[in-house]
């Protein structure tokens, strides 16, 4: 079966122009009768392009092939802003917005330890001194909305630095390593003691406490790097280990995909605890730096290849059980409006879903809000950042795209598809994601899909868009002169553009139903 109509076009045309070669080789042998004239050939490739546009555009839905668990990997945990910007009201109610389509459970943030929280300080003698009163107000919030820490405990307080390295982050993280590793010691000590005090050991054993973010690239200051991080995530879980075995703790936290095997020995070798491994891959990575290869992969496929390729180090390792919680997440690094603004986010979504299924316990999206500040104050609402909420609490396509895959069931039914994901619900109905992928910046065109169900009385149907024309709000953006500082009464209308359009319901007519998906479409489709 080919792929695609080109492909089909394509392999005529070589057959062809392979026997009108052989035929001028050997003219006593081939004979005439096996040719096609040009203008047959053009008849017969316009002929044969609606069979294979059918045949290419139906899928069997077998409604009682094999199924699987497939929990919601991707909705469990996702990535904010630093620690101080969640005592703003904006970002509770954003929180509050993404909670309430996702039901994820798990919020991860950098920067507790930044002296704007306050938690360390030191008296003119040197001795230490603690005030969890700001990071007091940060967790109660998480958890009076109803989520939990996913605790990353950085960066560096200044008066405990053994130097001052500023990375380049608009609220100037100190990334030095402690200038003496007992007092370091003596603040995780000192932290965890007082979080198990307030919130009770039940509790805070639900968390997860994640040593460091990226230290393999320019957030960790330490020389040699991977030594020096060794060190540092050795002395912080065996403290917080002191405090409560109960207390989960990893790492390596690292960019790229970086250092799994390596942390895994290292603390396999060593005996130091460790719960889980944890790290990052964006869309855009390059494989040099993922992979060690000069090839070109996809923004499509870095992430799930990145996830399989940590998931088999854990396997092959010293402890191949260990969970993996993949923290950092998205199609792209950098800020690209076209990216993480555009409809582009739900096909892009709904392929990394289908293809990191069964890879990792949780994969935290990063971020679900735009009150964020690593390159600065905000200066326009879609200026490509990663939130799933732009500035104003306007929804960008991206949360309507989370909002309809929460919808999926919670068992997952074997298909041979590379568009379609199929799933189904405890009442025996199913709920489908479909989608057009391209890449961005390169729309392509629409695609149309029957999909043939088998093995199931199914009569009804919803269908859930998200795509350029439905539940993304640059149109009307672009209408109202893409204001940099829209006003409230704009805000408010941008709010309801946003607005995703009520499901279509339609009749599965003789077990089919077929969709057109524009380019960067995604479909949710409810049949019962």
């Amino acid at each position: 079966m080919y792929t695609t109509i080109e492909d089909g076009l394509r392999r005529q045309i070589e057959i062809v122009a392979v026997a009108e070669t052989l035929h001028r080789l050997y003219p006593r042998k081939m004979k005439p009768r096996f040719l096609l004239t040009p203008a047959a050939v053009f008849v017969l490739l316009c002929a044969s392009t609606t069979v294979w546009a059918q045949s290419d555009n139906v899928v069997a839905v077998d409604a009682s092939a094999p199924a699987h668990p497939f929990p919601h990997f991707w909705e469990q945990m996702v990535g904010s802003g630093r620690s101080i910007l969640s005592l703003r009201e904006s970002y509770r109610d954003d929180l509050r917005r993404v909670k309430q389509i996702t039901g994820f459970r798990y919020v991860r943030f950098h920067a507790i330890f930044h002296d704007e929280v306050g938690v360390y300080d030191e008296d003119a003698t040197g001795k230490a001194t603690y005030n969890f009163s700001y990071s007091d107000q940060i967790y109660d919030g998480l958890l009076a909305n109803g989520v939990r820490p996913f605790v990353e405990m950085s960066f560096m307080p200044k008066k405990l630095a053994a130097k001052e390295i500023i990375q380049s982050f608009w609220y100037k993280p100190n990334v030095s390593p402690p200038k003496d590793r007992s007092k370091w010691d003596e603040l995780i000590s000192h932290f965890a003691a007082h979080l198990v005090e307030r919130y009770g050991i039940d509790e805070v054993s639900q968390w997860y406490f994640e040593v460091w973010n990226e230290p393999n690239i320019d957030f960790w200051g330490g020389e040699p790097r991977q030594s020096a991080y060794w060190e540092l995530y050795d002395h912080t879980a065996r403290a917080l280990k002191a405090v409560s075995p109960r207390l989960r703790v990893g790492g390596p936290a690292t960019a790229q995909a970086a250092w799994a095997d390596a942390f895994i020995q290292h603390c396999a070798e060593e005996h130091v605890p460790v719960d889980f491994v944890s790290t990052h891959v964006y869309g855009n990575d390059r494989a040099q730096d993922v992979f060690g290869t000069e090839e070109n992969v996809p923004r499509d496929r870095m992430v799930c290849r990145a996830v399989k390729k940590v998931r088999d180090q854990i396997r092959s390792s010293a402890l191949p059980h260990l969970p993996l919680i993949w923290s950092e997440f998205n199609a792209s690094y950098s800020n690209e409006p076209d990216v993480t603004d555009a409809a582009y986010m739900g096909p892009w979504l709904a392929e990394t879903i289908q293809q990191c299924d069964g890879l990792a316990e949780m994969m935290s999206y990063w971020t679900f809000s735009d009150v964020f500040e690593e390159q600065g104050v905000v200066k326009s609402p879609f200026y490509g950042g990663f939130g799933l909420l732009a500035e104003g609490g306007i929804p960008k396509p991206a949360f309507n795209a989370f909002k309809l895959l929460h919808s999926l069931g919670d068992e997952r039914i074997e298909l041979d598809s590379d568009a379609v994901l199929v799933t189904k619900k405890k009442d025996g109905s199913l709920a489908l994601a479909v989608w057009n992928y391209a890449p961005p910046g390169q729309p392509g065109e629409s695609r149309t899909v029957t999909l043939h169900f088998e093995h199931g009385r199914f009569r009804h149907a919803l269908i859930s868009m998200v795509d350029p024309g439905h539940g993304d709000v640059h149109a009307a953006y672009e209408k109202m002169g893409a204001p940099r500082n829209p006003t409230q009464v704009q805000i408010g209308e941008l709010k309801r553009a946003a607005e995703l359009s009520p499901p279509q319901a339609r009749a599965v007519k003789g077990g089919e139903l077929t969709l057109t998906l524009p380019s960067y479409g995604l479909a949710v489709v409810e049949v019962k």
